[in-house]
């Protein structure tokens, strides 16, 4: 008898664990998020490998098995995975592009972030590697921790939908994401508040959302055609501006500096940085995604508080 119920529990066990929910992300910084509310319930995948560029990404067959496998899929939208929207036609499964979530709050290139509103000199500074038309959505809304609280709860409700025999163990993992952020939130902005007026360049226009966030405002973009090195006269315009700015720090990105770098940076007081918006290297975990907000104002405050 004793060797019947066993087996029976184990029965049951083995389905129930096939029976969880199977959410995939297009990057990894919804993965994170998608951790925290079904932690305790399954692991979230992630569908681009790490260095991986939404932008020009080629799906494999392999890739496109575990997007027709999985129950929830998760994505930026067209203006950030622009290689997804024909592919996704053939889900049959519920798929969310995140950046129509209506209470997100959403940024646009022809605000006051846009290069052209960056001051006078903004047209001598930009290469457009993938140009953003008038009006195109900021697809880098996940750095922004109120548009991470919207992407959660609606991830929790999928969820719950899907599995509401666990639907009070998805609300309770939100209630705490929320609690966790919220404290998050208020920290980085005292550690950050007073780099308010440091100024920083940065080569890819991506950290609008986090500077919203906490006060901080770059001086200009390096945004470089990856096809086409500048000329001489190009790079002397930015040096020029970089003179101008004076002590400043110039972040890239992993995991890749641009040559370029080092050749702006020379013999100037420019201090050489990288953030990483992506959190490639991040284990998956229920408080990854603090994580990633943690590190990257760690990643601000360690070059510009040495200015």
């Amino acid at each position: 008898m004793f060797r019947f119920l066993l087996i029976s529990c184990l029965s049951l066990w083995g389905i129930s664990a096939q029976a969880q929910v199977q959410i995939l992300t297009s990057i990894k910084p919804l993965q994170l998020i998608a951790a925290a509310i079904q932690d305790g319930q399954g692991e979230p995948q992630v569908l681009l490998p790490p260095g991986a560029s939404p932008h020009y990404f080629v799906l494999r067959p392999s890739d496109a098995k575990r997007l027709d496998k999985a129950d929830l899929f998760y994505w930026i939208g067209p203006d950030l995975e622009n290689f997804l929207p024909r592919l996704l036609t053939q889900r049959s499964q519920l798929s969310v592009a995140v950046q129509n979530l209506p209470e997100l709050e959403l940024q646009y290139f022809n605000e006051a972030h846009s290069h052209a509103d960056e001051d006078e000199h903004a047209d001598h500074l930009v290469e457009h590697d993938h140009a953003h038309a008038p009006g195109t959505v900021d697809a880098h809304l996940w750095l922004l921790p109120h548009n991470a609280r919207v992407i959660a709860s609606r991830i929790s409700s999928d969820l719950s939908a899907l599995d509401p025999s666990n639907a009070s163990h998805y609300a309770a993992n939100l209630q705490a994401f929320t609690q966790r952020l919220n404290t998050l939130d208020q920290q980085l902005k005292a550690r950050l508040e007073p780099l308010q007026n440091k100024s920083f360049f940065v080569f890819h226009e991506a950290f609008n959302y986090f500077e919203q966030a906490y006060g901080l405002k770059h001086a200009g973009v390096f945004a470089l055609s990856s096809e086409l090195q500048p000329g001489a006269k190009h790079v002397n315009q930015m040096r020029s501006r970089l003179q101008q700015a004076g002590p400043s720090c110039v972040f890239s990105e992993p995991p890749m500096q641009p040559r370029l770098a080092h050749t702006l940076a020379d013999g100037l007081p420019v201090t050489l940085a990288e953030l990483d918006a992506l959190g490639a290297e991040l284990p998956v975990s229920a408080q990854g995604y603090e994580h990633l907000l943690s590190n990257l104002a760690r990643q601000f405050s360690t070059c510009l508080e040495n200015l």
